[in-house]
């Protein structure tokens, strides 16, 4: 009886172990990445909770400790108290607008003058009133009642007017889990060249014509910060392999797979090898295994002489971080011996490339050799005429079959009562996707 007492108290212990090692994805735990959702929109903030994390809004800075526990999707507002400014969690309340029944409204705008005399509360008052505690949304009650031109104002510029006032008064901020959607939208607004400018259907195109499954050995050519190997490796959820290949001995970065907060078990399938390796499959010393996997950030990449990774260049003009923060395991490790010979033989079963200042056609003809017969490809490119020219050399050499060039097309819609129109600025350029199915040459 004891033994069976005591292996059940070290089950116990090692349930809890795997537990505090692999927390709930549904909550923000400490020391995983966040994507800040700040004004429905205005800023998109990646950033690595901890409980000495902050956020600028506005002149002042928050702590983001208060999202540590809470569960991804949960809307948080800027209150006052005591202590000053915080951020506190709250619940969205579907007001019933006006604005869904659109009524015809004589009023309109043409009668009304700016001229910074509509409204009654100074500055100082405002003020005063944040001093004594008052929430946003009384603020700008407060604001409405004192304005001289609100009620003569168009039923929508109201709403615009209120929503205005709330952005600047009572800041919300929206807690999203980054996966590959949500991390490709964010940097194709805010810093587009660091992908290659791949937009997310470009991204899903990627996936789906090189047929990316449960159990897939996926070859990928990945230069644009690792967004790619990150969502094949979402999408394989800890089956098969990513191999992330490269020309020399230095691979490219891939420090953006660290946003998507992989547990161990996905970070193991995502390896590397050089195509050199692949190619002739020996084998390399200690030594010259430990000199590639060391990859010095260059110049550009240096602030003040400390090396900034590529999330931490995104964030590091909006969240300061503690000098101790739990850091997310590095994914990337050296591809074994035996793998490497199990590709050597079976070859890989689909091949995803996005290398925007790279040839395609360079790099095609040293890794099409990998696959397997009949195995998919995609390759993607910001220009349309170096994936011409590939697809050109493809077909002389009889590569590959089912050759066909793909542009994305993407247009979003706001979808409001009477109006419902497209988005007044929206991108119009998605890249290329060259795809086809490799075939024997003999």
């Amino acid at each position: 009886m004891e033994k069976n007492k005591d292996q059940a108290v070290i089950m116990s212990e090692n349930n809890n172990n795997n537990k505090a090692q692999d927390p709930n994805p549904r909550f923000a735990s400490e020391g995983c990445s966040v994507l800040l959702d700040v004004n429905d929109g205005d800023r998109l903030v990646f950033a690595r909770l901890s409980g000495g994390a902050v956020l600028k809004i506005g002149n002042k800075n928050y702590s983001l400790k208060p999202l540590i526990g809470a569960p991804f999707g949960s809307l948080f507002q800027v209150e006052t108290g005591e202590d000053g400014s915080f951020l506190s969690r709250i619940l969205p309340v579907k007001k019933e607008s006006s604005s869904n029944n659109v009524i015809d409204d004589a009023r309109d705008n043409r009668e009304l003058i700016d001229n910074n005399e509509a409204q009654n509360l100074t500055g100082e008052e405002i003020e005063a009133m944040r001093r004594e505690g008052a929430k946003g949304d009384e603020i700008i009650e407060a604001l409405i009642a004192n304005s001289k031109t609100f009620d003569q104002k168009f039923q929508l510029s109201q709403e615009k007017y209120k929503l205005k006032k709330q952005k600047k008064y009572a800041p919300k901020l929206l807690l999203r889990r980054p996966f590959a959607r949500s991390i490709c939208e964010a940097y194709f607004k805010k810093y587009p060249n660091r992908i290659g400018f791949l937009r997310v259907d470009a991204l899903s195109l990627l996936l789906t014509m090189a047929n990316v499954t449960a159990y897939s050995d996926v070859l990928v050519v990945d230069m644009v910060g690792g967004l790619v190997t990150g969502a094949v490796a979402e999408r394989l959820g800890g089956t098969g392999y990513v191999c992330n290949t490269y020309k020399g001995n230095s691979p490219p970065s891939v420090e953006m797979v660290r946003m998507f907060n992989f547990t161990d078990k996905v970070i193991e399938r995502i390896v590397q090898s050089s195509i050199n390796e692949l190619s002739s499959a020996k084998t390399v010393s200690p030594e010259e295994n430990n000199h590639q996997e060391g990859v010095h950030p260059s110049t550009s990449d240096m602030v003040e002489g400390t090396p900034v990774t590529a999330e931490a260049r995104v964030v590091v003009d909006d969240v300061v971080l503690e000098s101790k923060i739990v850091k997310a395991p590095k994914a990337g490790a050296k591809a074994s011996k035996e793998a490497i010979e199990m590709w050597k033989e079976n070859g890989f079963s689909s091949l995803i490339m996005a290398a925007q200042d790279q040839d395609p056609w360079a790099l095609a003809k040293d890794v099409l050799p990998l696959l397997s017969y009949s195995a998919p490809f995609a390759i993607y490119h910001q220009y349309l005429q170096p994936l011409a020219t590939c697809m050109h050399n493809l077909q002389q050499g009889k590569m590959a079959i089912n050759l066909q060039i793909t542009e994305p097309w993407l247009r979003e819609y706001q979808v409001l009562p009477s109006r419902t129109h497209p988005h007044m600025q929206m991108s119009s350029f998605g890249g290329y996707v060259l795809s086809g199915i490799r075939i024997s040459t003999t």
